[in-house]
C-alpha cells in the first residue's frame, strides 16, 4: 500500500491542521455548481477555527472570484480569503519589496488578450506600447487568432535583448473560453524562454503563490507544518504544495477522476494512485478523499476545558 492515507472525508484531518488551502475548481465545484459536501465542509472547518484560503489559477481578480463563487452558493462567509496569480501579481508589483518583483520598475509591455490589463488596475504601473521604454514583460495571453506566436517573435527577440525579465500569470497552454480553447499564456512564456530570456510563473504549482499563501496564513501565526493543501490535480496542486512543505490532500472528485472512477476496490485504488505518482515525480499525497464531503462526525471540543495538572 501507499503511505498516503485513505480517508472518508475532511473529519479525518481537520483536527491535525489550522490552515486549509482550497482549490476551487474540481474540489468546492465543477465550474458551474458547488458539489453536494462543500457548504457542509467550510461550515464545518469555519466552526473549528480554520483559516481557509482559496487558491486559484483563474486570471480572475479576488472579487470577481467572490461573486463567482457567491453565485454558485459558496458565500464570503465560509473562507477567509481568497488568492489568484492576479492577486500576487497586482500585489507584488505595487510594492516590489523582496523576491523577483524587487525593483522591477514601473513601465510594463503587456501581453494580452482583447486589451485585458485588468490586473494592473488600482497600481502605479504604466503600460508602455514601445519595448524600448519597458521595465518588464507581462505574459497574460495571446490575442488569437488576430495573432499567432509568431506575431509576437519580434518584441520577444527585442525583450531578450534588452534583458527585460518576464512574468507569466500561470503556465496554462490553453484556456477555455465557453466551449473553445484557446492559446493561454504558458505558450508565450515557453516561447519566450526558447529564445534564450527569463521567465517568472505565478500560478500553481510555482512557489511564489503558494508562498503568498504562506505568508497570510503566518499572520495569523499559522506556520506550513499547520496547514493542509486540498486539491484536485496531482501537477498543481500535489507538487506545488508540497515543494513548500504543506501535506497535501488529493481528491479524486476532479482532474483525475477518470484514473479512478473503475476502481472498485481499496487495492484498485491504491493501484491507480501509485501509478500517479510514479507519474509525478513520486511525489505522494498525504491523503486521498473521493470528494468534497466531511465524513464521519466529531465530537463537539468547543466547550472542553483542558485538566488542569495537580498541584
Amino acid at each position: 500500500m501507499a503511505k498516503t492515507k485513505f480517508c472518508a472525508g475532511l473529519s479525518d484531518i481537520s483536527d491535525s491542521y489550522m490552515g486549509c488551502i482550497i482549490d476551487d475548481w474540481g474540489v468546492l465545484h465543477d465550474g458551474e455548481d458547488a458539489f453536494p459536501g462543500t457548504i457542509d465542509c467550510l461550515k464545518e472547518l469555519k466552526q473549528r477555527k480554520k483559516e481557509i484560503i482559496i487558491l486559484s489559477n483563474d486570471r480572475k481578480t479576488a472579487l470577481e472570484k467572490k461573486a463567482e463563487l457567491k453565485k454558485m452558493g459558496i458565500g464570503p462567509s465560509l473562507y477567509h480569503r481568497i488568492v489568484t496569480p492576479t492577486e500576487v501579481i497586482k500585489t507584488s508589483l505595487q510594492e516590489q519589496e523582496d523576491g523577483l518583483f524587487k525593483n522591477m520598475g514601473k513601465r510594463a509591455y503587456v501581453i494580452t488578450r482583447n486589451n485585458d490589463v485588468a490586473v494592473l488596475d488600482d497600481t502605479d504601473i504604466e503600460i508602455v506600447d514601445d519595448i524600448e521604454k519597458a521595465d518588464f514583460v507581462l505574459l497574460l495571453g495571446m490575442d488569437y487568432p488576430r495573432k499567432t506566436l509568431e506575431s509576437y517573435d519580434a518584441v520577444i527577440r527585442r525583450a531578450i535583448q534588452l534583458r527585460l525579465r518576464a512574468i507569466c500569470s500561470n503556465q496554462d497552454s490553453k484556456a477555455l473560453i465557453g466551449t473553445n480553447f484557446l492559446t493561454g499564456p504558458g505558450l508565450l512564456a515557453r516561447r519566450y524562454e526558447d529564445a534564450g530570456g527569463i521567465v517568472f510563473y505565478i500560478g500553481k504549482p510555482h512557489s511564489i503563490v503558494f508562498r503568498h499563501c504562506i505568508e497570510l496564513l503566518q499572520e495569523k501565526e499559522i506556520f506550513p507544518s499547520h496547514t493542509v493543501m486540498l486539491g484536485d490535480t496531482m501537477a498543481h496542486d500535489i507538487l506545488g504544495a508540497h515543494a513548500v512543505g504543506i501535506d497535501t490532500c488529493l481528491f479524486k472528485s476532479g482532474l483525475h477522476a477518470a484514473n479512478f472512477m473503475h476502481c472498485t476496490n481499496l487495492k484498485e485504488a491504491d493501484n491507480t494512485l501509485k501509478n500517479l505518482i510514479i507519474q509525478y515525480g513520486n511525489i505522494m499525497p498525504t491523503y486521498l478523499v473521493d470528494e468534497m464531503r466531511w465524513g464521519n462526525a466529531l465530537p463537539d471540543r468547543k466547550h472542553k476545558k483542558r485538566k488542569q495538572p495537580k498541584s
